[in-house]
């Protein structure tokens, strides 16, 4: 799930390394007073030639710029410095940029020369217009359509990789070597080393803007969170999740998609750090070995919560384990809220693909798992479907949001694996084939159809478009005044 280089990118970063190169000699040649006449005399070149360069069109060879690093009595590190240029060079590279982008393109301007003559407030409209329009651009694609599409291609994405990702387990290896954490389950003072290695003290307070988890100052290295966390939920979870963008090197997003992808590595890395790949796969075979898999032993082994062990046996299963799997996350409303399979289960889906947002069946184990008076114990149950079935444990957790259940879930075949196989919980779900419990009983149906008039609670995000900006939902004017406020003078 990290970038990788491909042709056209590699191209594009040379282009970029020639516009600062070029830009940065004509700052060194005017600083000095040397024009561009005298200065390709100097390096025996036409002037055409070192305009090319100068405006990024060409690549000068490493010859080249140490003649010219000599003619302009300077270090040819001093040309190839990666430091800030001065404020117009800044502006025209930022510009030249902005002409090869989608946004110039998609609007069918074409490409214009940057001549001395075009003053320095000119190129700031254009760049102010041009962010504007891409800004708008953005909002008007955050659509819950969007947004449900984005879901969907990601979803697909983990599928075909059985939600195991390697370069995000490498990095988890990376981190935890780095501060030498000695196997097993990750302690606070851990969480604290990691902090501490990526340069950040933690700030814990109790005002942070309300419509952000913690908040990174990167320029001062601290890490501002919630003091309730230390009353509640996982100190070291939200450490880890405030510092795995940081971790990975995440630039700030250019569309939902990207969000949605930085949130899904973020969440991913943040659990195989509490749940290292190394200690947890042995852990993980040992117990098939026994025909004891059990998330409650996974849970408890590294002292998460149940929804982050049932999260990363997703990881490890099918990679590990050669065992097929699905993941439920069902509001008490029975809206579906997360999910993923890989086993086949047929999740009710609209007509875009997206299953978060679906009526879970009330046959289901994470429906039927409300209604046991037992919150202690898992709920484990057998669900017959039109596609097979399926054994599921699950257990029911309380937010801000109210109840949710998790569950996990395998075919029959693979229940031989698991604690709780020997249950006698059974339910029949038709929903693949029929309305199953889409529809009222007839006996309901005929008493009170035409004697009912709900008062309908309506989603917030069912007509409105998502929130803008790089982090929807997000508060930016909250957040940099609460920067500012607590910034170190």
């Amino acid at each position: 799930m990290t970038t990788i280089d491909t042709p056209a990118d590699a191209a594009e970063e040379l282009e970029v390394d020639a516009l600062t190169i070029g830009r940065r000699i004509r700052q060194l040649r005017t600083e000095r007073s040397i024009t561009l006449d005298e200065l390709a005399a100097a390096v025996d070149r036409a002037p055409s030639q070192l305009s090319m360069i100068e405006n990024g069109k060409r690549e000068p060879k490493l010859t080249l710029l140490r003649a010219i690093a000599r003619a302009l009595d300077t270090t040819i590190d001093a040309v190839l410095e990666a430091g800030p240029l001065d404020e117009r060079s800044s502006l025209e590279i930022s510009l030249e940029r902005a002409m090869k982008g989608s946004t110039f393109q998609s609007l069918g301007i074409e490409p214009f020369r940057i001549g001395k003559a075009i003053p320095t407030g000119m190129l700031k409209t254009v760049l102010a217009l041009q962010g504007e329009i891409e800004r708008l651009q953005d909002e008007r694609a955050a659509t819950p359509e969007e947004a449900r599409r984005a879901n969907v291609a990601l979803r697909r994405l983990m599928r075909s990789q059985n939600n195991y990702f390697p370069d995000l387990e490498e990095h988890a290896r990376e981190i935890l070597d780095a501060v030498n954490h000695p196997g097993g389950p990750l302690t606070q003072r851990t969480a604290s080393d990691i902090a501490a290695h990526l340069g950040f003290r933690r700030h814990y307070l109790p005002g942070l803007p309300q419509t952000t988890r913690s908040v990174a100052d990167t320029r001062n290295g601290r890490l501002y969170l919630s003091s309730a966390l230390t009353a509640k939920g996982d100190p070291r979870t939200a450490v880890l999740q405030a510092l795995s963008s940081r971790m990975l090197g995440h630039e700030e997003p250019v569309s939902y998609a990207s969000f949605l992808r930085q949130r899904v590595e973020t969440n991913y890395l943040t659990g195989a750090l509490l749940i290292p790949e190394a200690h947890a796969v042995p852990f993980l075979q040992e117990a098939k070995s026994r025909k004891a898999i059990s998330i409650e032993d996974l849970r408890d082994a590294y002292s998460v919560s149940y929804e982050t062990a049932a999260h990363r046996f997703t990881n490890l299963a099918t990679r590990h384990l050669d065992i097929r799997v699905h993941f439920l996350k069902v509001h008490e409303s029975g809206t579906i809220t997360k999910a993923y399979e890989n086993d086949d289960v047929n999740f009710p889906t609209d007509t875009l693909g997206s299953i978060e947002g679906q009526m879970c069946c009330r046959k289901w184990t994470s429906r039927v798992v409300f209604d046991e008076p037992d919150r202690f114990n898992p709920y484990y149950q057998y669900t017959d479907t039109g596609n097979g079935t399926y054994w599921c444990t699950a257990r029911v957790e309380s937010s801000t949001d109210g109840d949710h259940s998790v569950s996990v879930g395998v075919r029959f075949d693979d229940t031989r694996w698991f604690i709780g196989r020997e249950t006698t919980n059974r339910g029949v779900s038709r929903h693949a084939v029929d309305v199953c419990c889409r529809r009222a009983p007839a006996n309901l149906e005929e008493a009170w159809r035409k004697h009912s008039w709900p008062n309908v609670r309506t989603p917030r995000t069912l007509l409105a478009t998502l929130p803008t900006g790089a982090f929807p939902g997000v508060d930016t004017t909250d957040v940099y005044e609460f920067l500012e406020a607590h910034a170190p003078r």
